[in-house]
């Protein structure tokens, strides 16, 4: 019994120093960075699949690149179910330490490759409706003609995101709701306007409101940020300003609903109020009259940011280039 139970003691004694061994080497394992990247794309893309289509590497390859990650890290990286694929806790932190750092090692060897010639590579701008459909339309196709191997995605997005979390370059929004720490450069028309409108079947029917305070009484057709409050109707005319909260039985959100609101207030539904460039095709048709011109509050127009403690992509400078080209083209329209 003493010889087995010696042996006994001497074998698990050398499985516990291989096993100590073992977790030591996994200790001291670095991850492949193929490995982090298959991950970042993964994370980003929120599905091995859809990282699949955007990278062109197979899924299955993908899939065992994170589980080899996760194997070395000795975490979970990522919650599957059949419907999604979400970071873990672990995986988020990984996410915002590492993807900044891999962001600029893209960007300097799309550097070093647009030394070499023609410009290339991809570019993600995260926008809202009103700027694809406004600002958008005048600058892309003349952009990409001039920057054939340049990949433009455009993400329309009504909520203020985290463009480096989002996997975007650069983003438009208008000044009131950009971070301190990027750089906003003004692209589109500089001054913009709200409207009021109805159509000439409303205000036959309900009258014309000749002051703002008049639309308290009168059937108005409501729009609301994502996620956010309706907001107030706001007018100014000679230094004064008037903001008043109107009423209505019709809300839609602004970007997606903008259009049926609009149709809405062409079929006499209500007074619509929001930006003027949106509706100025109906005023050239006749489908919808302006209302209170002189009441209308005047805005200043989009910016492009980016974040400015980053190396500028290749795609991305470009853009900007063609950006500030294209103001002066609008300066000069205004």
């Amino acid at each position: 019994m003493s010889v087995i139970r010696g042996t006994s003691i001497y074998n698990t004694d050398r499985l516990s120093a291989q096993t100590d061994n073992q977790s030591h080497e996994l200790e001291n394992r670095v991850p492949d960075i193929t490995d982090v990247n298959a991950f970042l794309l993964v994370a980003r893309s929120r599905g091995f699949r859809q990282a699949a289509r955007e990278s062109g590497i197979s899924s299955s390859a993908l899939s065992d690149a994170v589980k080899r990650l996760e194997e070395d890290l000795g975490v979970r990286l990522f919650n599957r179910t059949t419907r999604s694929v979400l970071p873990t806790e672990a995986g988020r932190l990984l996410l915002e330490r590492t993807g900044p750092a891999f962001a600029e090692v893209a960007s300097a060897l799309d550097e070093v490759k647009s030394s070499r010639g023609r410009t290339s590579g991809e570019l993600r701008l995260n926008v809202p409706m009103s700027a694809a459909r406004l600002v958008l339309p005048p600058i892309v196709p003349a952009f990409l003609a001039a920057y054939p191997d340049v990949r433009l995605e455009i993400v329309t997005d009504e909520n203020f995101i985290d463009i480096i979390k989002s996997g975007c370059d650069a983003g438009i929004r208008y000044d009131e709701r950009l971070e301190q720490d990027m750089v906003a450069l003004p692209i589109g028309p500089r001054l913009q306007r709200y409207a009021l409108a109805a159509s000439s079947r409303y205000l036959a029917r309900r009258g014309r409101p000749q002051h703002p305070q008049d639309l308290l009484s009168h059937d108005c057709i409501l729009g609301r940020f994502s996620g956010r409050a309706l907001p107030s109707w706001e007018f100014e005319r000679d230094g004064e300003e008037v903001i008043i909260n109107p009423k209505g039985n019709l809300v839609v959100q602004f970007g997606g609903g903008t259009d049926l609101g609009i149709d809405a207030a062409i079929a006499g539904s209500g007074m619509i109020y929001i930006f003027e460039d949106w509706l100025r095709p109906h005023f050239d048709r006749g489908d919808l009259v302006p209302v209170m011109e002189e009441w209308w509050l005047r805005f200043s127009g989009p910016f492009l940011y980016y974040p400015g403690r980053r190396l500028v992509p290749a795609p991305l400078r470009a853009f900007i280039d063609f950006v500030k080209q294209s103001h002066k083209v609008w300066i000069g329209a205004e």
